[in-house]
């Protein structure tokens, strides 16, 4: 999603190629998405771009003749002990979601146990994003103003060149090109290593979804409920029910799979708070989210070489705010600063990320990796 949405962008008044490693795009983390809207998620600067995003959707669904890119579905969060009520506050803060009574959300969820709410927000414009409409979409006027995707084009030589790089993929393939776009994700430290410039410092991380079995009546109307410190969440995925246990585990790059032990929480999780008695799997998948040490994207020249433009660290809202995040990054090549959105908080040459060990960061990922699978094994025993 970001490299053809910055792409689609950038192709208005400039020659751009998007080069994918798989053989066709959204093999990781964007196609693995659980494709919600929901304005109150991630930090305050994100928030501002998912909210500018929000009209942005509607005349992206013109412009790029789509089906209908954002559906109404409501979010419902809870805070099921006293301690998970200043994480809620912290969702209602420069978001749309407001305080609602136990028994309202057991009118907007029957199968929630409403015994077990302390505190509850509401967000009724939280909606269903069509990931793969956005994705196709971006691609098509990608290529109708002049632009290219390559797939299969893994990246493994960057050299400088008259033009500015030259970058070759591991078939052979070449291209020359004034400015390169690092839009990497879980990869992006990795790519700009290739170009013989730091990372900054991020950190991928697993997030497990999976669809399971209820012998219970399901209303497709209903939201997705979780929970506001962000241990669990459901909602209704056709017969079935889409259900999380909101992990973020630290991984390497890599083709992400799901834990047993994950997906083994999240069905108690919300067997816990429900009555769904959620007991089998119908399929599963994880995902990377992948952050930057202060958890904002970094988007930017990098510091070390102005032709090199990061474009990664989106975390897990990089596709609800991919139309202002792609708009913004956009009007900065251009020179125009990000526009009419504040970009400069997401600069790679924010204090945030100045004298990053990178070398250390990996370290320190690695630890945590550790750590992790040694507590998951105690946990098993």
């Amino acid at each position: 999603m970001a490299g053809l949405s910055l792409g689609y962008e950038l192709a208005r008044d400039h020659a751009v190629v998007v080069l994918e490693a798989e053989s066709a795009p959204a093999a990781h983390s964007t196609g693995r998405s659980a494709a919600l809207f929901l304005s109150g998620y991630g930090p305050q600067e994100v928030r501002k771009l998912s909210r500018a995003s929000r009209p942005l959707f509607a005349e992206l669904q013109s412009a790029l003749g789509t089906t209908p890119l954002l559906t109404p579905r409501g979010a419902l969060l809870v805070a099921t002990e006293a301690a998970a009520a200043d994480a809620l506050d912290d969702w209602m803060t420069g978001s749309d979601m407001r305080p609602v009574a136990a028994s309202r959300c057991v009118e907007l969820c029957p199968v929630l146990d409403g015994t077990q709410v302390e505190h509850a927000g509401y967000d009724e414009t939280a909606s269903d994003i069509d990931v793969d409409a956005l994705l196709q979409g971006y691609l098509r006027g990608l290529r109708a103003r002049g632009g290219a995707l390559c797939v299969s084009a893994l990246v493994v030589v960057a050299e400088r060149c008259s033009a500015g790089w030259r970058v070759a993929a591991a078939d052979g393939r070449h291209w020359e090109c004034d400015v390169v776009v690092n839009a990497a994700g879980a990869w992006g430290d990795e790519l700009w290593s290739l170009f013989g410039v730091a990372g900054h410092g991020l950190v991928p991380c697993r997030r497990t979804m999976a669809l399971a079995r209820t012998d219970r009546r399901l209303d497709p109307r209903w939201p997705v409920v979780g929970d506001a410190a962000e241990a669990w969440y459901f909602k209704p995925e056709g017969t079935g029910v889409l259900v999380s246990p909101s992990d973020e585990t630290p991984s390497e790059p890599c083709d992400a799979r799901p834990d047993p032990l994950d997906l083994a929480l999240a069905l108690d999780r919300v067997n816990a708070v429900t009555t769904l008695d959620v007991r089998s799997i119908v399929r599963a998948w994880s995902g990377l989210r992948t952050f930057a040490p202060d958890r904002l994207p970094v988007v930017g020249r990098h510091p070390a070489d102005d032709t090199l433009f990061s474009f990664v660290g989106q975390g897990g809202y990089g596709i609800q705010a991919a139309p202002a995040l792609a708009s913004g990054a956009a009007d900065m090549l251009r020179g125009h600063a990000g526009g009419e959105y504040d970009m400069d908080v997401f600069a790679p040459t924010r204090d945030a990320l100045q004298g990053q060990d990178v070398a250390g960061t990996a370290s320190a990922m690695k630890s945590r990796i550790a750590a992790v699978n040694a507590s998951r094994l105690a946990f098993q025993e």
